[in-house]
């Protein structure tokens, strides 16, 4: 079926504004008001031909404005961060999980007026001549228990400008060397990274949050473009993930669903000295598998409920958006369909839409039998979305593998039959071929979003 881009921009999705949001930005009512927990992005993929490898980038912290100091974004000390792994086409049990927590070594008190007390000792004013870096311990959680698996592994810093390059990170300049010295070793044969990065995803979100006022490709916005992120990344051997300790087979058996969640302390308690003080058991706040679940499929009523929730309990709990997708009606009681010809009947758009679970589980072969918001990598062959979510593999260095945002309007609101697009097909800057594989992050000093002002008349 045959439609013009003026006719998709002027009806696709109109007074949708959910429908092709940035991966996992914001998507929620109340994980908005809480950005260091916010998972905003998930990659996982197999290293083509050996399938050695599972490389996962997952990401959060939404929107980080590069100049945004003099405290800038870091990973929370009060939340865990969590990658887990279900295993199998049985179950959506977390088989292995992945821990963080984060810390930084806090400046001494001193007496800002003791001409003694040198750099270093928290009297100054910029945090990264105070001496405070992050570091990170990791645990691995598996059938053998739970392991502490790296222990204060240094975390890579923002990336602020030339002169914290020369004066306090003492490094030849903020470059893809630099950042890739902050890849580390843990002791089940895996490597990590952490620290901040470019926001890899690219959509539209000034046309789409105006109702969905889309622009044509040349016209249309990057809305993330020229943002940064917060990334974990992870190399792990496949032969470590199988339930049988062996080189990976292309099955279900050897099919992983990997997610990424968020938790806090159930209690906080703030101080008169302004620390805060956390207790109880963890919640969890923020969830990610497959990108745009929150945002497209699930209703209003149900967003905050399903970051609180586990993927094993997704068919109770969503089971109807997923099958019966209220987006698509809502397309239709606006006329988009009308408008172009369509009739979401015939094409069976708005009910039992097993289409869509097939696609989700499409990895395992066919032979996945559980339902849940999990990015399914099959590990015994090649990745290629929906079979996990690859950052290379993209027709151009600064394109990822597959435009998500493209493909997943394309199945939910058309079944395949049209071809969707929010307009935006790239990413502002070229994709990495190694860990961490995200960009290196935008500059503070000159690559935020403020504007050269005129000198004063």
């Amino acid at each position: 079926m045959r439609v013009t881009y003026a006719m998709l921009a002027a009806c696709i999705l109109v007074g949708l504004p959910t429908a092709a949001t940035a991966s996992s930005h914001r998507e929620a009512p109340a994980i908005a008001n809480d950005p260091a927990a916010d998972n905003t992005d998930l990659y996982a993929f197999v290293t083509p031909g050996t399938h050695d490898t599972l490389h996962i980038v997952s990401n959060w912290i939404p929107l980080e404005e590069p100049s945004g100091g003099p405290n800038f974004h870091r990973f929370s000390e009060q939340v865990l961060y969590e990658v887990k792994m279900a295993r199998g086409a049985d179950s959506l049990e977390d088989a292995i999980t992945y821990q963080f927590r984060f810390s930084r070594l806090a400046p001494k008190k001193v007496d800002p007026a003791d001409p003694a007390a040198g750099l270093g000792g928290g009297k100054e004013f910029f945090i990264q001549l105070a001496g405070s870096p992050q570091v990170m311990n990791v645990w691995r959680i598996d059938s053998n228990g739970k392991k502490l698996i790296g222990k204060k592994i240094p975390v890579a810093p923002p990336n602020i400008g030339p002169r914290t390059d020369a004066v306090a990170y003492q490094n030849g300049g903020y470059d893809d060397a630099y950042a890739a010295s902050f890849i580390s070793d843990l002791d089940d044969g895996s490597k990590v990274w952490a620290g901040p990065r470019d926001d890899g995803f690219y959509v539209d979100l000034g046309g789409i949050f105006d109702l969905a006022n889309l622009r044509a490709q040349g016209t249309a916005q990057d809305g993330v473009a020229g943002f940064n992120t917060h990334s974990i990344a992870l190399a792990i051997p496949t032969n470590t993930l199988t339930s049988s300790g062996k080189a990976p087979t292309d099955s279900a058996e050897d099919t992983v669903g990997v997610w990424a969640s968020s938790s806090r302390r159930q209690v906080t308690i703030r101080k008169p000295n302004g620390r805060l003080v956390a207790y109880g058991p963890w919640v969890q706040v923020s969830r990610l598998g497959l990108p745009l679940i929150n945002e497209a499929i699930v209703g209003l009523q149900d967003k905050n409920k399903f970051n609180a929730t586990h993927p094993k309990d997704d068919l109770a709990n969503i089971g109807a958006y997923i099958l019966n997708p209220v987006i698509v009606r809502d397309a239709e009681a606006v006329g988009i369909y009308a408008a172009l010809g369509v009739d979401p009947d015939a094409l069976g758009l708005k009910w039992n839409r097993l289409d869509i679970v097939d696609v989700i589980n499409s990895p395992g072969n066919g032979d996945i039998k559980t339902i849940g918001d999990v990015l399914r990598v099959n590990l015994g062959k090649d990745s290629g979305f929906p079979n996990g979510r690859p950052i290379p593999g993209g027709k151009q260095a600064n394109m990822e593998q597959a435009d998500v945002t493209d493909v997943l309007m394309t199945v939910i609101l058309a079944k395949g039959a049209l071809a969707l697009s929010d307009g935006v097909q790239y990413n502002d800057k070229p994709f990495l071929t190694k860990m961490p594989w995200l960009p290196l992050p935008h500059r503070g000093y000159d690559e935020g979003h403020g504007t050269p002002t005129p000198a004063a008349p």
